[in-house]
């Protein structure tokens, strides 16, 4: 199964921090919420409102995200915003009652069978390595079932899914899932507002098994490759981009076609005039990383890359990982980290679409290495230099 897979979990930048400030209200009454829980999308950063139900963030991250509301009975309300160095006024987050009424009585049907729950946690958790290390530990408050006049794989919770990860050493809280998979032509989407929180290591030596497989995820992941095009150092992060075109084939049947050259960076990426730089390429990129092996558990084939440009050509390292990459709108905002203002504009499939949950990291992880291992196994040994999730 091809996987397609939106990116919406991004790092983002700590070159400026700026203070956060807001309330949390009744939609309805306009009355504060006391003790509502207020969260940065996809980071560890969360707080409770107090009293007056006014929150406050001392530092956020400089970047593109949401600020999300949560309290029991409510719906959960959320607003984007962009923060840089200046302080952004205060925000009002107005929460809706989910309208139960007083006394009422609910009968819950069973959340779901066995084996649409299975199907989901692959789906949505993932078949790598880290994602075997993963666990739901509130599956009684996962609903899964199949629709029957579409067939799709519905699934949905109440409040939040939260899932354990003891790979990466971080307790995942998804709320607001929104997950259906149609199991027909094997294509889906699932979408929510996350937030991570990191769990206390055992002892020393599980401290530094987390921070390395953190620094595993980070390694050769979307983020990394467009951070070395922000950062113009696609070839000494240990990455190759080429150009892949779909053309008519017989029975017009689309084939994908590689043009084996490494792209420059100039077709990778626009600077404008205020200095942003954007994400912009023809057709599709193929991607690959250097330097670091793909999981075990991975088990289709990676993509030929074509012969290397050199004369007398030599083989590319077979050590990589390969992906693909799909632009849904003209160009897509890089910010200085790798973080992209509109994520579900851009699409990723092969390697990058068979990681998911599993392999999720924080908005504000910070890596502290994130180039391929050794040189010898890096494109610059072998070529000169070039630069919501949907299921398929």
């Amino acid at each position: 199964m091809r996987c397609l897979l939106c990116l919406l979990l991004l790092p983002f930048p700590v070159l400026a921090q700026a203070p956060l400030r807001g309330v949390v209200q009744d939609s309805v009454t306009q009355q504060p919420l006391p003790f509502a829980s207020v969260f940065l999308a996809g980071t560890t950063l969360g707080v409770t409102t107090n009293e007056a139900g006014e929150f406050a963030f001392p530092k956020v991250p400089a970047g593109s995200f949401d600020v999300v509301g949560s309290y029991v009975g409510y719906r959960l309300s959320k607003q984007t915003v962009r923060v840089d160095k200046q302080a952004l006024p205060p925000i009002t987050l107005r929460l809706g009652p989910t309208g139960s009424a007083l006394g009422e009585v609910v009968v819950k049907a069973p959340p779901h069978r066995p084996e649409d729950f299975e199907k989901f946690t692959d789906l949505f958790l993932g078949r790598s390595t880290f994602s075997q290390q993963c666990h739901i530990t509130n599956p009684g408050d996962v609903v899964v079932f199949v629709n029957d006049s579409t067939r799709e794989l519905i699934a949905s919770a109440k409040n939040f899914v939260q899932v354990e990860n003891e790979a990466l050493g971080y307790r995942l809280k998804y709320y607001g899932l929104r997950f259906a998979f149609n199991q027909q032509d094997e294509t889906g989407s699932f979408e929510g507002q996350p937030v991570l929180e990191e769990m206390t290591p055992r002892d020393e030596a599980q401290r530094r098994r987390w921070a390395a497989n953190r620094a595993t995820a980070y390694a050769g992941s979307p983020t990394h490759f467009f951070k070395s095009i922000y950062d113009k150092r696609i070839r000494q992060q240990g990455f190759l981009a080429q150009q892949v075109r779909l053309e008519a084939g017989p029975n017009s049947a689309a084939t994908a076609k590689l043009y084996p050259a490494p792209l420059i960076l100039d077709s990778l990426r626009r600077v404008g005039e205020n200095g942003r730089v954007y994400l912009r390429f023809h057709h599709e990129l193929q991607v690959a990383f250097f330097g670091e092996a793909p999981d075990p558990r991975y088990d289709q084939p990676m993509a030929p890359l074509g012969p290397a440009p050199r004369k007398p050509a030599k083989p590319w390292p077979t050590l990589r990982q390969v992906s693909r990459l799909r632009l849904l709108a003209p160009e897509v905002e890089i910010l200085p980290n790798g973080a992209l203002v509109d994520p579900p504009a851009v699409l990723s499939a092969d390697y990058w679409g068979f990681e998911k949950v599993g392999e999720m990291l924080p908005l504000d992880y910070e890596p502290t290495g994130s180039g391929p291992a050794t040189s010898a196994t890096s494109p610059a040994s072998a070529a000169p230099a070039p630069a919501a999730a949907r299921l398929k």
